[in-house]
């Protein structure tokens, strides 16, 4: 995992540094992680990394698109590695998230839906709330 993780830095055209190769390996093994739970791992493997550390090579990995921020309602937002589009079922209760794919089942025409506007679309995310099945099973 870790040459991977060198690898996509490289292909940034950034350098391996172990505290960016600590923060996505964290972010890697946790797939969506908000800042506080970053810190927390990457600190077990990196004893000397600083919380303002994480904050600054995380806004700037998303600056650059290296890692994507996942906004959610009612919970800290979380991050992951950028990778092949892809969308979301988000736990309502506990902010779990999982990777769903879109299929061909659910399409989305973006030129209908922004039809008549002066609007050029970039990019579209879709988070599906709901409760997940450990929270469903809790009285």
């Amino acid at each position: 995992m870790q040459k991977q993780i060198v690898d996509i830095l490289k292909e940034y055209g950034l350098k391996a540094t172990p505290q960016r190769v600590t923060i996505l390996s964290a972010i890697e093994r946790q797939g969506h992680a908000n800042i506080d739970e970053i810190y927390k791992d990457a600190k077990e493997k990196h004893s000397t990394i600083s919380l303002a550390t994480v904050y600054k090579n995380v806004t700037s990995l998303v600056a650059i698109d290296l890692l994507k921020e996942v906004a959610l309602n009612n919970f800290k937002p979380k991050y992951e590695i950028n990778k092949q589009p892809h969308s979301h079922i988000v736990c309502k209760k506990c902010g779990e998230i999982e990777d769903i794919s879109l299929t061909n089942e659910i399409e989305f025409d973006t030129a209908k839906l922004i039809e008549g506007k002066d609007f050029l679309a970039e990019d579209i995310e879709l988070n599906i709330y709901g409760v997940c099945h450990n929270c469903q099973n809790v009285g």
